[in-house]
């Protein structure tokens, strides 16, 4: 049976679950779906397939046992049929050497064995979606309204106003430049930018998101970057 469970969050990264134990496989759509994905979810191989095609994921999380095919199948048909790039990471009770070559061998990026714990998971997802992200990211400059960011020499300016960032700032207004109309939830930009496991509490985020204001906002220019209450921050004109 193939489950969708989107969030309220536009354009987040899609996970597709595909796991035959119920509980696993819902205790991940809500947990995913929690931290801002858009989550499907599948209990068999042929699901998981259907659902890869309708349902276009960023990131699999893949069970090895299934009721109709093993998920070595599964794998290996996903990158038969054509995004040779999208993150597949394998979720069994298997933890012998031989069953991870297995699974890295049939096209698998990554590997975790169960019972896992949900954050090692959430961090694995993370780094793999970052992967891809660097891989996929453009150079070229970024434009909202009057703001132009160049990535390739890490430059910003407002109305052909120079604005001096430290690099920490850069990284987080490229963030939200690049995900421009779209809300961005406080953990994602935490994870982001300052690391899962950073000591810097998440209220960090607020304190440079006051210093972005302010140096993008001087000589009296309109803010572009909003509070959305009890969620995170949008950048917009």
């Amino acid at each position: 049976m193939l489950v969708c469970l989107e969030s309220n969050k536009m354009n987040m990264p899609k996970i597709l679950v595909v796991d035959d134990e119920p509980q696993i496989n819902d205790f991940l759509r809500r947990g995913l779906t929690y931290k801002g994905f858009e989550v499907a979810a599948a209990s068999c191989g042929e699901d998981a397939l259907n659902s890869a095609r309708d349902f276009p994921p960023d990131l699999v999380v893949l069970d090895v046992m299934l009721p109709d095919m093993t998920g070595y199948e599964v794998c290996r048909r996903l990158r038969a049929s054509g995004d040779r790039n999208l993150p597949i990471l394998m979720l069994t009770a298997r933890d012998a050497l031989t069953d991870k070559i297995s699974g890295l061998d049939c096209g698998a990026d990554d590997y975790i064995t169960k019972p896992f714990a949900f954050e090692e998971l959430l961090a694995r997802i993370r780094a793999n979606l970052r992967r891809v992200e660097h891989q996929n990211r453009p150079n070229r400059k970024l434009e909202v309204g009057d703001l132009v960011i160049d990535p390739a020499i890490r430059e910003v300016r407002r109305a052909d106003r120079l604005v001096e960032l430290t690099s920490r700032e850069f990284d987080l207004l490229e963030l939200l430049t690049r995900h421009q109309g779209q809300v961005l939830t406080k953990d994602l930009i935490f994870e982001r930018i300052w690391g899962y496991d950073n000591e810097s509490g998440i209220e960090v985020i607020k304190v440079y998101i006051n210093y972005l204001r302010s140096k993008l906002n001087a000589g009296g220019k309109a803010d572009m970057i909003h509070s959305v209450r009890g969620i995170g921050y949008i950048l917009k004109t």
